[in-house]
């Protein structure tokens, strides 16, 4: 069955506040997603959300690698009367999100074929547990 992403997202990142390995550092309040950003994210959990959307992202396309996800979260830059362009998102949030994900057992690096991250049991168990409260409210 399917749910609105949003509604996933909003619900895995309440979840993921409560996972002890998922915190968010203290560089992460003033730093910026990318360099197509003018300014660091307004959301004060913006950390677990950006979590719960890669989970997610993992789950879709895995396995999936930091390159692919920057290019996933990347957009237009603003570049004054020069035409936009499109940039990666930074990495560093993106490559600590995936660490704290993998030490709480929820995705791993891939074992066979394309390099990059899967989901483990715990962490098909935890987004089919998710889905599944989605649902029932």
């Amino acid at each position: 069955m399917q749910v609105k992403s949003q509604d996933f997202v909003k619900k895995c990142s309440e979840e993921l506040k409560k996972i002890k390995e998922i915190k968010m550092p203290e560089w992460a309040k003033y730093a910026k997603t990318g360099s197509h950003r003018k300014y660091p994210p307004h959301q004060e959990d913006w950390w677990y959300i950006r979590a719960a959307s890669l989970l997610r992202r993992i789950a879709l396309d895995g396995p999936v690698g930091v390159s692919r996800l920057r290019t996933f979260y990347g957009g237009r830059k603003e570049r004054g009367h020069k035409p936009e362009k499109f940039r990666k998102a930074g990495g560093n949030a993106i490559r600590k999100i995936l660490q704290q994900l993998q030490m709480a057992g929820l995705v791993e690096q891939s074992k066979q074929g394309r390099k990059g991250r899967v989901l483990t049991e715990k962490g098909k168990r935890f987004i089919a547990k998710m889905i599944e409260e989605i649902k029932n409210v």
